[in-house]
């Protein structure tokens, strides 16, 4: 039976086409993740930097005052940090269309130095080892659920309302437990924000991904790979900060 020269040919490019898609979303997915890691590693360096127990701790003095000695208070520049921080995660939300690429980097790894500088006072409520250790548990706990999110043939656009509607409820709960300090609703919010913060690695990983398949970076994929590191990013910060209250030993 002979072949058809036009479908042979069609057949051909279908499949160059599949595998340009494939070599593409690997190729921007991995820029992802590196906007994502270079992030989470300013970050720490920037906390490790502001720590003021640490003798690498350069930038403390900016930050906290040694009012007893090894008791450290926060000072106003760190709430500032805290504040400026957040304002900036809106500001690369509705912005990011009108920056360049290069605007879009510097405005996101100015964030990842803010955080580092209020995520300095872990290092005075939890002990150095433990931090190391549930830094390494919310490392391994990201790269699974990152890689089931971009593996699984399952639509999780149902799941991720879902848990948007969580989350503003964890934020809601947060808020009201800053009055009423209670350890056993910290607790509940701390596991609640495990499962969270977990499932939103994975519904973050697919969502990126699909963006890229539908064509959507077409024009804007440096500034896209950066608002999908951001959401990656965010995910595993607090993934690791509600793993810590966890686990976490305190001092």
């Amino acid at each position: 039976m002979a072949l058809n020269p036009e479908r042979s040919y069609g057949a051909r490019t279908g499949a160059e086409a599949r595998a340009d898609i494939d070599q593409g979303l690997r190729s921007y997915m991995l820029k992802v993740y590196n906007y994502m890691a270079s992030g989470v590693a300013l970050t720490g360096i920037v906390a490790m930097l502001s720590n003021p127990q640490s003798s690498f701790g350069l930038l403390a003095p900016i930050f906290y005052a040694e009012v007893a000695p090894d008791v450290f208070q926060a000072n106003l520049l760190l709430w500032v940090s805290m504040f400026a921080a957040i304002g900036m995660v809106f500001f690369m939300s509705f912005r990011i269309g009108k920056m360049s690429p290069a605007t879009a980097q510097a405005v996101f790894w100015g964030y990842a130095a803010l955080n580092g500088v209020w995520m300095s006072g872990l290092f005075l409520t939890y002990t150095d080892m433990s931090i190391t250790r549930v830094f390494f548990i919310a490392a391994g706990a990201f790269a699974g659920l990152s890689l089931w999110g971009y593996t699984t043939k399952r639509d999780l656009t149902a799941m991720g309302s879902f848990l948007m509607i969580g989350l503003i409820g964890l934020i809601i709960a947060m808020v009201v437990n800053i009055f009423l300090q209670s350890p056993m609703m910290m607790f509940v919010i701390s596991a609640a924000g495990v499962l969270i913060f977990a499932g939103l690695t994975a519904y973050d990983t697919q969502k990126i991904k699909d963006m890229y398949i539908e064509g959507e970076h077409e024009g804007t994929a440096s500034k896209k790979a950066i608002m999908g590191a951001l959401a990656l990013y965010l995910d595993f910060i607090n993934l690791f900060i509600m793993l810590l209250h966890l686990f976490g030993e305190r001092r």
